[in-house]
């Protein structure tokens, strides 16, 4: 096999010092010089693709010797555009538990490795599962069949996200677990998402005055949670759920139902609550809602029972259109805010990170680095046994009297898609 041109120069000037040999052997030695420098000044990416031995033996030691002959200069400036090698494969769940992951979340990871150097289809993709998990596997192997270096993850649910990374472990690439922590295998390189315990906290922070100040002697709640396969749910719930057993306990409240709604599903969200309000007679005074979505069929539900929502707390999260605008309209207390722009730049930077080789634990930014047990639970430290970091930003809460400086601020939602006819009659100092 063809020898890489600095070892052909080494070669040539090991021969200057040999003895003497018969005349023909110097000219058939003096014709295979002529061929080898031939071929060093015309080498083409194609050559240096198949050639192994040339792949061996230019070791990343070689770098400047490459960077000097010439050799893949094309190839070596792609590579060092945003440090490593390989693409980046983005992983999305689905469009049905909420639109923010086709809306925002792919826009803002676009948006973020183009302004790294990096452009679609070549360095990264950035694929949807529609909310099925084998989509999901099959879209993981294809990431890695394309050589792929990271994987950016949101997975439908923990079994088939632990599968996945598991796949891209077997094939040496790395993963960033995205909003969903999967706590059914040993996790990824760094999980990515808001301090979840501190998202429930602030559904708390919000609802508990409003709870308090209604007219009720023990105001009956209800906690109606994520889906059991999403670790998230249960964070979430960690956070409320410590005020709303303190309260409990303390009979200033009464809990009704604490049920989880499959998948996340807002049919079936729908259904469940229908179910505890027939249970309860309607008697329902506040309901902490999971996300938009959920606390969306809450308020259709209460609707449907004939009841104002206008009067019954309900929380929310993920600050989507529809969630916005229930709370202008007053049928939903708050949400959550988690500006998903700041999340994707943080995963952006993590997968960054770890396509160069670097430490995701020195990484800084509008974050904090903690740790996740693989179980799901909070670590002492972003390090050690079964722990993997954990960049943790945090969430905002957003009612009717802080759209305009949170959400319409950061431009996350605007007045057009906020301000119909039926919002604008009633948020007439946000709409004009």
């Amino acid at each position: 096999p063809r020898l890489p041109c600095d070892e052909q120069t080494f070669v040539l000037t090991g021969e200057r010092n040999m003895t003497k040999r018969s005349l023909s052997w110097l000219i058939a030695l003096l014709a295979s010089f002529a061929l080898i420098a031939a071929a060093c000044g015309s080498d083409s990416d194609d050559d240096t693709s198949t050639d192994d031995t040339s792949t061996e033996d230019t070791s990343t030691e070689d770098t400047d010797a490459d960077a000097d002959t010439g050799d893949d200069a094309d190839s070596d400036d792609a590579d060092t555009a945003a440090g490593g090698e390989g693409s980046i494969w983005v992983l999305l769940p689905d469009t049905a538990t909420s639109d923010r992951w086709e809306k925002d979340d792919r826009r803002f990871f676009a948006e973020g490795f183009e302004a790294a150097g990096l452009s679609e289809g070549a360095d990264f993709s950035i694929v949807n599962a529609e909310g099925d998990s084998a989509v999901q596997i099959s879209q993981a192997e294809q990431a890695i069949g394309d050589g792929a270096s990271v994987i950016v993850l949101t997975s439908n649910d923990s079994g088939s996200g632990a599968t996945i990374i598991d796949l891209a472990r077997e094939a040496g690439v790395a993963v960033v677990e995205y909003d969903r922590f999967n706590t059914e295998g040993s996790g990824g390189d760094v999980y990515v998402s808001f301090d979840n315990v501190r998202v429930g906290a602030t559904m708390a922070d919000a609802l508990e005055p409003a709870i308090d100040a209604l007219d009720a002697d023990t105001p009956q709640v209800v906690m109606l949670n994520g889906g059991e396969e999403d670790n998230n749910a249960f964070l979430f719930r960690d956070g409320y759920n410590a005020v709303v057993e303190t309260r409990v306990a303390a009979g200033d409240w009464g809990l009704v139902e604490d049920q989880f709604v499959p998948g996340w599903d807002n049919a079936e969200a729908l259904a469940i609550f229908d179910q505890i309000l027939v249970g309860a007679g309607n008697e329902v005074d506040a309901v902490f809602a999971a996300n938009d979505g959920i606390a969306g069929s809450v308020i259709a539900s209460l609707e449907n029972a004939g009841l104002d929502p206008t009067t019954i707390p309900v929380s929310g999260q993920d600050a989507t259109q529809a969630g916005i605008q229930n709370v202008l309209l007053g049928k939903q207390t708050m949400s959550v805010y988690k500006p998903i722009k700041g999340e994707a730049a943080a995963a952006v930077q993590a997968a960054l990170a770890l396509r160069a080789g670097e430490d995701v634990t020195a990484l800084t930014g509008d974050f904090t680095i903690i740790g996740i047990n693989a179980d799901g639970t909070p670590a002492d430290s972003p390090t050690g046994e079964g722990v993997v970091p954990y960049i943790a930003l945090v969430p905002i809460a957003v009612t009717a009297d802080n759209v305009a400086d949170t959400v319409v601020a950061d431009g996350f939602r605007t007045l057009e898609e906020l301000c119909t006819p039926e919002v604008s009659a009633v948020a007439t100092e946000l709409c004009g």
